[in-house]
């Protein structure tokens, strides 16, 4: 579910939320339809760069056009001079952008087959899963709803291989500048996953800590156990409206919001500062897809490396080096990079259960019971964003306080008690503006991040007051 997850989120991003800050859509009506799929042709073998096809989409692009009805394409800056790219390829980034509409459908469906429904999964309990397993019962997972999962990984999978990671390559081959640009924080943190042992001594994918864009610096974090993580985390509130001006470990914390009026100088986000301890002091982190590749690259990761060198060999050689991830569109490269990782272990994995279930292993959650005494647990995860952490005291059975540390916090996080400033807030800092009515270019490297801010939203009345408390019992 996990893979099947991150094979549409990453997609879905590039295409559909990111694309158009480098595509420019009208542009495309003066392409040559052959010339365009010429050049599709020229960097992958994918069926669907047919002269044919490239003429169907210019059509149906000049008709929106014509009828004035672009949809979710009227808002967009188009002509902007800070657009480069030629008009083929911009409808060969159209043509794609479309076809990418489809392929994210049967990474979705996957994911509903093992979990119910997507985005929101059904079929979790503590310990495990719901989805029963079982061969002969048509209702359960059984080997035809399986190889049903692995026909659709296929296609998704086949999708990133020959469409996603070389038009990432291709736009990024029109746009150099940007691999120098929008780099912020120069340090990146990423969680192990897929594990492949209940110890979690084992993971697909390795996590830890890289600092001042030296990988030489790279630190390994094992898993959740790993004191190395467990001790230093916290977050800070001086400059977000939260009740107090503190930096606590998230066991220690608590949330109380406290609205003032946006003062940059003081109190201007929803959103806590995370921070992580190195070296004795709080830094801010960047995480995401781009942590997880620099992390891997620092520690000889096999996939990680495969897929740095596909990438970096379609890019003009004066700028094939690790360091250009370490930017705006070296974010965009390296969730390019981090889904064609996925690809390659959702295969594994799916064959990891397949293989389990041959062996009449039809197990789908674990027993467990909690101890009296109070217990502190956490449990992280490379979600899409980047590391996702959650922060559990239970006592006696129930939940004591909970805190989740989530991705986009991490990124989206406010200057600190030290102003030491987060992701966004640094990575913007040189960003040229050729236009300052259409900020074009502080749109690329805020998107570059994959940002969601639903974790900075509070729900309050006219007066300050919170309108609804919500109590699991």
């Amino acid at each position: 579910m996990l893979l099947a997850h991150g094979l549409h989120d990453h997609t879905v991003h590039f295409y559909h939320l990111a694309a158009l800050d480098w595509v420019d859509v009208v542009s495309a009506l003066k392409a040559d339809p052959k010339k365009a799929a010429q050049i599709a042709q020229s960097i992958s073998d994918w069926p669907r760069n047919s002269v044919q096809e490239f003429k169907a989409v210019k059509e149906k692009i000049k008709g929106f056009v014509d009828k004035g009805r672009l949809g979710i394409f009227a808002n967009g800056y188009w002509g902007h001079k800070a657009m480069k790219l030629p008009p083929e390829v911009n409808l060969l980034a159209v043509v794609h952008y479309l076809q990418a509409l489809e392929y994210q459908r049967y990474a979705t469906k996957a994911y509903a087959i093992l979990g119910g429904k997507n985005p929101h999964v059904q079929n979790l309990c503590v310990g495990g899963v719901s989805t029963a397993i079982d061969p002969d019962d048509d209702s359960a997972l059984n080997m035809e709803k399986l190889l049903e999962v692995k026909t659709l990984l296929d296609k998704i999978i086949s999708f990133v291989h020959n469409v996603y990671l070389p038009d990432v390559a291709a736009v990024g081959s029109f746009y150099p500048e940007w691999f120098s640009i929008g780099g912020g924080v120069p340090n990146y943190l990423a969680a192990p996953d897929l594990y492949l042992d209940v110890n979690h001594s084992k993971s697909d994918l390795p996590g830890g800590t890289v600092v001042n864009n030296d990988v030489k610096t790279v630190k390994k974090i094992r898993n959740a156990n790993d004191p190395y993580w467990r001790k230093n985390v916290a977050e800070s509130i001086h400059h977000s409206w939260y009740k107090g001006a503190w930096i606590k470990h998230p066991w220690e914390e608590d949330t109380i919001p406290e609205y003032t009026e946006f003062d940059g100088k003081k109190k201007y986000t929803f959103v806590k500062a995370p921070r992580f301890k190195v070296g004795g002091k709080y830094v801010p982190m960047q995480v995401g897809p781009v942590s997880q590749v620099i992390v891997g690259f620092a520690q000889n990761h096999p996939l990680t490396m495969k897929w740095v060198g596909e990438t970096l060999k379609r890019i003009p050689k004066q700028y094939r080096k690790p360091t250009i991830l370490m930017s705006t569109l070296g974010r965009h490269a390296a969730r390019a990079i981090r889904c064609a990782m996925l690809g390659d272990i959702a295969v594994k994995h799916w064959e990891l259960l397949v293989n389990n279930i041959g062996k009449g292993d039809y197990s789908i959650a674990t027993d467990f019971k909690y101890p009296d005494k109070e217990i502190r647990g956490v449990g992280f995860h490379e979600a899409p964003r980047g590391i996702l952490s959650h922060w559990c005291i239970i006592e006696k059975g129930k939940i004591k306080k909970y805190q989740a540390v989530v991705p986009s916090t991490w990124n989206a996080g406010p200057r600190d008690g030290n102003n030491q400033r987060g992701p966004y807030e640094e990575a913007l800092v040189g960003n040229p503006i050729a236009d300052n009515n259409r900020p074009l270019e502080a749109l690329r490297t805020v998107h570059s991040f994959d940002p969601c801010l639903a974790c900075a939203i509070h729900l309050f009345d006219p007066k300050g007051h919170e309108i609804n408390k919500v109590k699991v019992l």
